[in-house]
């Protein structure tokens, strides 16, 4: 007995399924403009801008510490009675008049200052704000490396969930064939009951699968929908092509190693913590060293007795915290044990990045023969279940045979479909992984 046309169509549809969603379309929404809209909308990133422009203020900050500053003050008092200057010697006695008019006087002040010598604070502070804004703008490229994986990621989740769902159906439809002709056949009393209960079971399993799968499909979007700031019910057509230059497979792993550390943001970052906070340490330190400013005064005193009412003032000033009980001191050595604690931590990081460049040059290098085999069983599956649904038909196979020559097709088409976008995703990680997203 021959297959039915309705069974070959099926087989066909399920052996496209892997190649046909993973197909280049025009219009799909490819990964480059994926990155576009979540840099757009992502929240998290603007906020790592926002830290960057506070970074870069604190810094201007510092470094105006430099330059003079001009204070002024102003006041106005009134007294229960306006003091006299009275003078009173061996040889005469001097009572003058109120000193202020009215019992009430108004005095202005405004000081001009300029510092000299620091003891190295701040200078100190400026490095500390300078380190601080390059761990911000180092903090700023991780956030965004971070949301670029993260978004080829959920990418490449809803090309997944697309593909075992066009895989589900297609199953359910060769399925569904291949119940209709256990019926005929068990009609026509050539094969038991057995049968058509044991298809109609493996029927009721794919589309229980097919549920599940369109379900999966939804989630994935909902996820990708929001990393990227859209709304959630959005179900755009994704280009399975992700566009990642492949060029980093062509270097070998120890200068892709190298690469990444002197190139991932997080190991810039975490050194620029320990060097801010080792400048911290310093300008902490300088509080206790001697201080010199010179200081400019201008003072209008409202008054009867002098001479003038205005004076003016140029000097230098000195000062020199001697003893602050020990408050300086163990705050500076918190902050240099903190710039310590960093160093260790960058340390550890260093081994870190080394594992995940190495793992995920394996893992390229994995997919990659995955799909080489993977594309063998696909065929071999395919080609499987149509000599078994043959057989079966002219008596010579078991059903079970077809419907495990079923699951056989469905495993092989998954596995190469997941092979195929598992080498585009090691490839985007790896880029990552040496700081090149």
């Amino acid at each position: 007995m021959r297959v039915s046309l309705p069974l070959r169509r099926t087989a066909a549809c399920l052996a496209l399924a892997a190649t046909g969603l993973l197909a280049r379309e025009a219009s799909a929404e490819t990964l480059e403009q994926a990155w576009r809209m979540a840099i757009a909308n992502n929240q998290t990133l603007a906020a790592a801008a926002a830290d960057v422009n506070g970074a870069r203020a604190n810094l201007r900050a510092a470094g105006d510490a430099r330059w003079p500053t001009v204070d002024t003050s102003a006041g106005y008092m009134r007294l229960n009675a306006s003091p006299a200057l009275d003078v009173v010697t061996p040889g005469f006695t001097f009572r003058s008049g109120p000193i202020f008019k009215s019992d009430q006087y108004v005095s202005a002040t405004v000081q001009v200052k300029v510092p000299l010598y620091a003891g190295g604070q701040i200078t100190a502070g400026m490095h500390a704000a300078r380190q601080a804004l390059t761990g911000a703008s180092a903090q700023e490229r991780a956030t965004l490396g971070n949301l670029k994986l993260a978004v080829a990621e959920a990418f490449v989740g809803v090309l997944r969930a697309r593909s075992q769902l066009a895989v589900a159906n297609a199953s359910v439809k060769s399925l569904s064939a291949h119940v209709g002709d256990v019926k005929s056949m068990f009609q026509r009393q050539m094969v038991a009951k057995s049968d058509e209960l044991a298809a109609e079971v493996a029927l009721a399993n794919a589309e229980e699968t097919q549920v599940s799968a369109a379900n999966a499909v939804q989630n994935a979007l909902a996820g990708y929908n929001r990393l990227l700031g859209e709304p959630m019910g959005r179900s755009p057509r994704l280009d399975a092509q992700l566009g990642v230059d492949p060029v980093l497979l062509g270097e070998p792993l120890s200068a892709l190693l190298r690469q990444a550390l002197a190139s991932r943001s997080e190991l810039k970052g975490m050194a620029a913590q320990s060097n801010a906070l080792a400048a911290q340490a310093r300008a902490v330190t300088a509080t206790r060293l001697p201080h010199v400013a010179l200081t400019g005064d201008y003072t209008h005193f409202d008054n009867q007795i002098l001479d003038r009412q205005n004076f003016s003032m140029v000097g230098v000033g000195f000062t020199w915290k001697l003893f602050d009980g020990g408050v300086a001191r163990n705050e500076a050595q918190s902050l240099r044990s903190a710039s310590r604690a960093a160093d260790s931590r960058l340390a550890d990081l260093r081994g870190q990045v080394e594992l995940q460049v190495r793992q995920d040059w394996l893992a390229v290098k994995a997919a990659q023969a995955r799909v080489s085999a993977s594309r063998r069983a696909t065929a071999q599956a395919a080609e499987n279940l149509r000599i078994s649904r043959e057989l079966y038909g002219v008596g010579l196979a078991s059903n079970s045979q077809v419907l495990e020559a079923v699951t056989l097709e469905i495993q092989a088409t998954n596995n190469h479909d997941n092979a195929v976008l598992d080498v585009g995703l090691a490839r985007v990680e790896l880029a990552y992984a040496v700081g090149a997203l």
